[in-house]
C-alpha cells in the first residue's frame, strides 16, 4: 500500500485520480466532482443511464481512500430500518434477553444509495438527518455516523415509471449534482477490451481517511476575497424570480431559486478547486466552474419552464454570462 503525504493536497488528489483511472475509463469530470465533494464533506447526486460505471466509480474511490463502503439498492419495498438500522430483542442462551441496536448500512464512510428515487418518501426521508447532521436518531438516542460520511446517490434520468421524485428538502442536502455521460467510441472500445480481457488489478489505497480529514481542514483555510464572494452572492440571487434585478430567463422560467446552501456549495467547491490547483485563494473561475453542479438541482422550474423543456443548467450558464466580475 502506497500513501502520499497528507501535506501535499495536489499530489494526494492526483494519486487518487490516477488509481481510480486504472479501473474507470473516462468520466474525468464525474471523478473530479466526487473527489471535490469528499474534500468538503458533501454529498453527491449522480445521474446517468445504466452501465456507465457509477457503482464501480464509487467503489474504486472508496478503495483508493481506504474508506468503508456500503451499497443500498433502493426499491419500492425498502423500509427506513433497512437503511439506518433498528433496535432488536436478542435472546441469549439463558432465559433473559436484551434489546440491542443493529446498525444499518448507513454506518459507513461512503454510502452508495443506488436508484434513490425508486423508494417511497418515507424511506428517502430516513437519510435526511444522516446527510445533514451525520447522525441517526432511533428510540430517542442519537447515534453518530463515522467520519467521513458521504452519500453518493444515483438516479436513472430515462426511466421515470415507478419512481418517487426527491423532495426539494432532500435535493438541497446534496452538495453537487453530477452527470455520468455516455463514453466516446474510443472509451467504449477500451471498456470492451478491459471487460472481456484479464481486466485491471485491484485499486490500491493511496490516502487514508485521516489524511482526507486533514486536507478537508485545509480547504476551509483557503482565502475568499470579499469581491469574489460578492460574485457568488450575485449569481445565487439571480436565480430568484422575485428579485427586482432578476434576469428575464429567471423571471420567466423559474418558480423558486437556489437556497443559501447553493451559495455555500459554490464557495466550498471553489475553495477545494483552488487548493487542488495549488492556490490559497478562490478565483472567479473557480466559482464559475462550481456554479452549475452546485445550483442546478436547487432551481425549481415554473410550469412554463417545464413545458418548454428548459434545462436549469442553461439558466445558470446564462446568469454566469450576465453577471460581471468586479475587481478587488
Amino acid at each position: 500500500m502506497t500513501q502520499t503525504s497528507p501535506t501535499d493536497p495536489q499530489a494526494a488528489v492526483l494519486a487518487v485520480r490516477e488509481e481510480v483511472g486504472k479501473v474507470i475509463v473516462g468520466q474525468e469530470g464525474t471523478l473530479s466532482g466526487l473527489v471535490t465533494a469528499l474534500l468538503v464533506n458533501g454529498h453527491v447526486l449522480l445521474e446517468g443511464v445504466p452501465g456507465v460505471a457509477k457503482t464501480l466509480l464509487a467503489k474504486a474511490l472508496a478503495s483508493s481512500l481506504d474508506l468503508d463502503f456500503a451499497r443500498v439498492q433502493f426499491t419500492p419495498d425498502l423500509m427506513p430500518a433497512d437503511v439506518i438500522g433498528q433496535v432488536i430483542f436478542s435472546q441469549g442462551a439463558g432465559s433473559t434477553g436484551e434489546f440491542r441496536f443493529r446498525e444499518g448500512p448507513v454506518f459507513t464512510n461512503l454510502l452508495l444509495a443506488d436508484e434513490i428515487n425508486r423508494t417511497p418518501p418515507k424511506t428517502q426521508a430516513a437519510l435526511l438527518e444522516a446527510m445533514e447532521e451525520r447522525q441517526v436518531t432511533i428510540e430517542g438516542h442519537a447515534r453518530p455516523l463515522p467520519d467521513p460520511f458521504i452519500v453518493v446517490a444515483t438516479q436513472n434520468p430515462i426511466e421515470m415509471e415507478g419512481t418517487y421524485p426527491l423532495p426539494e428538502a432532500q435535493l438541497d442536502r446534496f452538495l453537487l449534482k453530477l452527470t455520468a455521460g455516455f463514453p466516446s467510441a474510443e472509451e467504449l472500445s477500451t471498456i470492451i477490451d478491459r471487460a472481456t480481457g484479464a481486466g485491471p488489478g485491484p485499486v490500491a489505497t493511496v490516502m487514508g481517511a485521516a489524511d482526507l480529514i486533514g486536507i478537508r481542514a485545509r480547504v476551509r483555510e483557503v482565502v475568499l476575497a470579499e469581491h469574489v464572494k460578492d460574485f457568488a452572492l450575485r449569481v445565487v440571487l439571480a436565480t430568484h424570480p422575485d428579485r427586482p434585478d432578476a434576469p428575464v430567463l429567471t423571471r420567466r422560467f423559474v418558480r423558486h431559486g437556489a437556497s443559501p446552501r447553493g451559495a455555500l456549495a459554490m464557495v466550498l467547491v471553489g475553495k477545494a478547486l483552488a487548493l487542488m490547483d495549488g492556490r490559497l485563494n478562490v478565483s472567479f473561475e473557480d466559482l464559475r466552474e462550481a456554479a452549475v453542479p452546485a445550483l442546478v438541482h436547487r432551481i425549481l422550474l415554473s410550469f412554463e419552464g417545464e413545458a418548454e423543456g428548459i434545462a436549469p443548467a442553461r439558466i445558470v450558464e446564462e446568469i454566469l454570462e450576465a453577471t460581471p466580475t468586479v475587481g478587488g
